[in-house]
């Protein structure tokens, strides 16, 4: 084989250098490369997806709702008359396929700035500001409760899983069947009377007769005892100390007037938020990681000593939401940097804990500052001794601070929230609890107790991840159908969010309104499934999103 000089010869610097440089960049686009494919294979399925929902959805509304019923049997003399001006504002005389074409059209031009959604023919309102006002409302209402049903479902349901066919286990899994099966609109009216009207009433009075304190007493320890479980001895002392715990509790509460000017104080915030310490350490790191502890009573010290200054920036004009997140983000940097300065070998776990601690304790001062606005809120005019609200979202007429206005928010959403959370509770417990014992069950596991792991380390850093996995695909899905709103417990409560805008447009035959409902619901509902499939990669290493 002949060689020439010129192939043996060296390459020049400059050629030999610019692919070294070109290398990386080339790697990361061909890296990124299968995670866009799929990206843009999924939008453009789920576009048509959605497409064809949209045409049956309209097809559907233009042959089942008659916008002329209400003309029909209207005795008014002009009764032609409205009957053609209303076909004519509405387009009937259209075949309803060239009026969905219009309305696509519009849809496609507002997402260039050219379009509208359409108008409700009954309010003359663009759907687009019908949405805008409902869409806020329906998150306020149903967001707070979908992240409480789920944290409490979650946490509630793996506490059984590890305690499976205990007293415990058998208590939870009796109430979420009993809670899964009840209709919300029964939950809602009895929240409503022993909630609401229930409370206030004993508000008026708050005064318990001894056999009735004796009575509560005794049970809560039957319900404790049953749920530490243990042998006899030690359901004997549970029961003897929250009994008495119980009972002295009450006669203090009653006592001392708490309930009509409740407050945690310097004192309450720092024994609750110790706690939230000592318990988060025990569940993460164990309690044997003397730095991770430490940092997370340090952050407890440094809040309750902050707790005093900072009632004076709460007052300050002007103090509003921006505030109270610019001071949780706060308190999370300071957990992370006192976890950071603690250090050790596995300072990262400090940092965690220190963070969550942080966050719980400047949640607990802002409701402490919430609940030392309850008594003037309570006597005032508008709410005269009677503060959980039956129905709507704010007490009309009601003017005053940025904690007042919360506190009157909180009032009107604690009935709602509680009656979504029983329900969500109940499916998020026997979801988590199931897949938490078909995980315990893995060869994977076997093999981290054969290793000697403590049992806290085999369930929260190799169970719980993957216990989760099957969750990622429902969880997703309900948070984006809480923009479609509770439609029963928003009647219920009078609570005007997108449930209560489907249901006035359904029953006004107001097609366009119902459509913007199904678009935000639908839309949200298809980008969900993908935002399932990267959680689903996230979770599991084995997964891999590509083309």
């Amino acid at each position: 084989m002949v060689t020439s000089e010129k192939s043996l010869a060296p390459a020049p610097a400059a050629a030999t250098a610019a692919p070294a440089a070109q290398a990386p960049r080339r790697r990361s686009l061909s890296a990124s490369a299968p995670t866009l494919t799929f990206i843009g294979r999924r939008l453009l399925s789920s576009a048509i997806v959605l497409l064809g929902a949209t045409f049956i959805v309209y097809m559907l509304l233009a042959y089942a709702l008659d916008p002329l019923e209400d003309l029909y049997a209207s005795s008014a003399p002009n009764k032609e008359q409205l009957i053609e001006a209303r076909i004519r504002a509405l387009d009937l005389d259209t075949p309803p396929v060239i009026r969905y074409f219009k309305w696509l059209a519009g849809v496609l031009g507002y997402l260039i700035g050219r379009g509208t959604l359409g108008q409700s023919w009954v309010t003359n309102q663009e759907v687009t500001d019908l949405l805008a006002s409902a869409i806020p409302s329906t998150v306020q209402l149903v967001g707070g409760a979908t992240v409480l049903a789920v944290v409490l479902g979650i946490t509630v349901g793996i506490a059984s899983a590890l305690r499976q066919y205990t007293g415990f286990d058998y208590s939870v899994t009796f109430m979420s069947f009993v809670l899964y099966s009840l209709p919300s609109f029964w939950v809602a009216v009895l929240l409503k009377l022993w909630g609401a009207i229930g409370f206030n009433d004993f508000l008026a009075d708050p005064t318990l007769s001894t056999a009735m304190i004796v009575f509560l007493s005794v049970l809560a320890g039957l319900i404790w005892q049953v749920l530490i479980g243990g042998d006899l001895r030690r359901r004997l002392i549970t029961f003897v100390t929250s009994a008495l715990s119980t009972g002295l509790v009450i006669f203090a509460v009653l006592e001392s007037g708490w309930l009509l000017d409740p407050s945690l104080g310097m004192v309450g915030i720092a024994v609750l938020g110790a706690g939230a310490a000592v318990g988060l350490t025990a569940m993460t790191t164990g309690l044997h990681n003397r730095r991770a502890l430490l940092s997370s009573l340090t952050v407890v010290a440094i809040g309750v000593a902050l707790w005093f200054p900072l009632q004076y920036l709460f007052v300050v004009p002007g103090f509003n939401g921006l505030w109270v997140l610019g001071l949780g983000v706060l308190s999370v940097v300071v957990g992370l940097v006192v976890g950071r300065l603690y250090g050790g070998p596995d300072y990262g776990q400090s940092m965690r804990n220190a963070a969550i601690t942080a966050f719980v304790v400047a949640g607990l001062i802002f409701v402490d500052r919430i609940m030392q606005v309850w008594k003037p809120y309570s006597d005032s005019s508008y709410i005269n001794g009677r503060p959980i609200a039956t129905i709507g979202s704010q007490t009309p007429g009601l003017n005053g601070d940025y904690w007042v206005e919360s506190l009157d928010r909180f009032t009107h959403l604690i009935l709602p929230t509680i009656a979504l959370i029983l329900i969500s509770f109940a499916s998020y417990t026997r979801y988590s609890r199931a897949s938490l014992l078909e995980v315990m069950n893995q060869d994977y596991i076997r093999t981290a107790r054969a290793k000697g792991l403590p049992e806290r380390v085999v369930t929260v850093r190799h169970a719980f991840r993957n216990a989760l996995i099957p969750l990622a695909t429902i969880i997703p899905l309900d948070i984006a159908a809480l923009f479609g709103g509770a439609i029963i417990t928003e009647r219920i409560f009078s609570w005007s969010g997108m449930g209560s805008l489907f249901i006035h447009s359904l029953g006004a035959r107001d097609a366009d309104p119902i459509m913007g409902y199904f678009l935000v619901v639908g839309t949200l509902l298809v980008l969900a499934n993908i935002v399932v499939d990267f959680v689903y990669a996230a979770l599991d290493p084995r997964i891999r999103v590509n083309a």
